[in-house]
């Protein structure tokens, strides 16, 4: 089997994204827990790596950082169940949801898709492959973040409202999956604002961690 899927950031088609997807974070917010994934998307065009910057988009008076466990899909697939789900992952990445926040309360108060505010270049900053081998206990793991050294989130993925296999299920009913394709399950509560000048180090459990400037855009 082709394993084209471990270069996910120039092999993947597409980056789906899932929100409002942990316990704590939907308490933090007052609301109820959604009754299905609350799905939106990002291009790859947004990947970054470590070494390069996190840039403010123009225009953005409030950027939000937002810690995730992503997904990599290791072969097509549609319309699967959760059961089923496992043998499509490939791997996992370590990620970070960069959000124009402004630009998503604008969004939303005008019901106004939200593809600028998480779209754009520089949105996704990500870690390298993780070989699924390493991280079996995927539904109970340690993600973090700190902003210039202080923590500000700190959360099992055992927090999540829908688990992995039921959100590649849930997924895989309306897009088909494809080879590198990088699902991103959501972020724990504590997502807050970050600057131009700042730093943010982040951490999934003691298998992966990255580190990412925040600058203005030239």
């Amino acid at each position: 089997m082709s394993e084209n899927y471990r270069n996910f950031k120039e092999n993947g088609k597409k980056i789906i994204a899932v929100c409002r997807n942990y316990k704590g974070l939907v308490a933090a917010q007052g609301i109820q827990n959604p009754e299905k994934p609350i799905l939106f998307m990002k291009p790859t065009s947004a990947y970054i790596s470590e070494g390069q910057d996190i840039k403010i988009p123009l225009g953005c008076k409030l950027l939000y950082h937002e810690v995730e466990l992503g997904v990599v899909i290791s072969k097509r697939c549609s319309n699967i169940s959760p059961s089923d789900a496992s043998d499509y992952i490939g791997g996992f990445l370590l990620a970070l949801d960069m959000t124009a926040k402004d630009f998503h309360i604008e969004a939303k108060e005008k019901s106004r898709p939200w593809f600028l505010c998480k779209g754009f270049d520089t949105s996704c900053p990500a870690s390298g492959f993780i070989d699924k081998e390493k991280l079996s206990n995927y539904s109970d793991t340690r993600l973090w973040l700190k902003v210039d050294g202080v923590t500000k989130q700190n959360c099992s993925t055992s927090d999540m409202i829908f688990s992995v296999p039921e959100i590649i299920s849930y997924v895989s009913k309306y897009f088909t999956l494809e080879v590198g394709d990088v699902i991103l399950t959501g972020t724990p509560a504590g997502s807050g604002p970050v600057h131009a000048g700042q730093t943010i180090e982040c951490g999934l459990a003691d298998i992966a961690t990255m580190k990412f400037a925040v600058v203005e855009i030239n």
